[in-house]
């Protein structure tokens, strides 16, 4: 089943279709027929009318309202006007302003389309080299993935049965930690080498001029993040109506911005139904798959067999992580979730590893995969936005850095746990 939902990703056919002909044959042979294809659709409508999943519309919803109404432009401005001039500053001004929009939008593709298509131009039309413009805005839109909210980590709080609400926060430090080491690197990098990025003439803003957009747009709008993110922490609400309050915070910030109007309005609740809809068809894939896994005793049977090797938790987990990044090369976040957590998660819990380290750690591998050579669907969003100039084997370049920095994140969270788990024991 594992091979051949594989060999159908491989071959161009949409995740959740491929999942449904395997679960289609799987449900015909081992659950027996007919009596199978009606336990299939039945597993179908449970695994979706679940209340934990809710989050995932809305938290797209507050990145789809802001892009469309043009807050997003608003952001970047008040967080230019903030920077001096450091060396390489137009790119950590789009390190910075994308940690912004982590911490407000729910997807990581929005978030590289959107600083892709509003800084890369101005870079580049400043004399920056395509590796120095490209590569700091593909790295920012992945974190996107471990700042809340994020509705890729709510799918996998949901698929795994990790605490949503803790691995939401679990990813706060890791994912701020990436963004600060992405900004030294620009800064040490450019100060090695000045022609990445040649100095260039800004305006220069004083007084309330040069904080109002910060306190205008940018406060305001990172508000919304502390109040998601508090509400979660303090247990005064569940994700889903932490999710909520987010998302009537960005449609009523837009409202009193004068930003928001039926038009844009239809646009983003369009885009939201979309990407949506495409997780909820997902989920139905993966879930009546782990059920089929777990039926034949293929799930037992493959954590057995692990288990019974004799390896430490750790070097098993960090098999797990080898077999994540290997996977990330190939396919995207969804179809490693699906293809690895019906067999990971049995073994995690059967060896008592913490599931909040676990899950973060799965995070960052993901995170990694949106940036690795040749499919990364960062890379791919990069080139669409991107102009002629701007080739592939730029932003394959571009990335190495950024990727090398995520493997080392990675090793920091395996070898000191504190840094996943600590802010998700603090908060309770």
């Amino acid at each position: 089943m594992l091979g051949g939902s594989t060999v159908l990703i491989f071959l161009g056919l949409p995740v959740a279709f491929s999942f449904l002909v395997i679960n289609i044959v799987g449900a015909w042979l081992f659950l027996g027929g007919e009596p199978g294809m009606v336990q299939l659709a039945r597993n179908s409508v449970v695994s979706v009318a679940s209340f934990a999943l809710t989050p995932i519309p809305l938290f797209v919803l507050m990145g789809e309202v802001l892009f469309h109404t043009g807050l997003a432009v608003k952001v970047i401005d008040g967080v230019e006007r903030l920077i001096r001039n450091l060396p390489g500053r137009l790119a950590v001004v789009a390190v910075v302003a994308g940690t912004v929009f982590s911490a407000i939008s729910g997807s990581t593709i929005a978030t590289t389309a959107m600083l892709g298509s509003l800084m890369l131009p101005v870079m580049l039309s400043r004399g920056y080299h395509p590796t120095m413009a490209t590569g700091p805005i593909m790295a920012i839109g992945a974190v996107d993935m471990l700042i809340p909210p994020s509705a890729l980590t709510v799918l996998l709080g949901s698929l795994s049965g990790i605490s949503i609400s803790k691995l939401l926060i679990g990813g706060v430090i890791p994912g701020l930690l990436l963004s600060a080491a992405f900004i030294a690197y620009i800064v040490v990098r450019v100060k090695l080498k000045p022609e990445l990025a040649p100095a260039s003439e800004f305006q220069v803003y004083h007084g309330w001029e040069k904080l109002r957009p910060f306190f205008q747009y940018v406060l305001p709008l990172v508000s919304i993040f502390v109040i998601v993110v508090a509400s979660m922490a303090a247990g005064w609400a569940t994700p889903t109506e932490s999710a909520a309050i987010g998302a009537l915070a960005t449609v009523a910030l837009a409202l009193a911005y004068r930003a928001l109007t039926i038009q844009n309005l239809l646009q983003a609740l369009r885009g939201t139904a979309s990407i949506s809809g495409m997780i909820l068809f997902i989920i139905v894939g993966a879930t009546t798959f782990s059920q089929i896994l777990s039926f034949t005793g293929a799930s037992n049977g493959l954590v057995e067999l692990i288990t019974e090797q004799g390896l430490p938790p750790l070097a098993v987990v960090a098999g797990m992580m080898l077999i994540l990044i290997f996977l990330g090369v190939f396919v995207d976040q969804v179809s490693m979730m699906m293809i690895t957590l019906p067999i990971f998660m049995p073994v995690v819990q059967k060896f008592g590893i913490d599931l909040v380290w676990f899950g973060v750690m799965f995070l960052i591998c993901m995170q990694m995969g949106l940036l690795l050579p040749p499919h990364g669907m960062l890379l791919m969003t990069m080139k669409g936005v991107s102009p002629p100039q701007v080739t592939m084997a730029h932003i394959f370049r571009a990335v190495t850095p950024f990727v090398l920095m995520s493997i080392l994140m990675l090793v920091l969270v395996f070898f000191v746990p504190a840094v996943a788990v600590w802010l998700p024991q603090i908060l309770g």
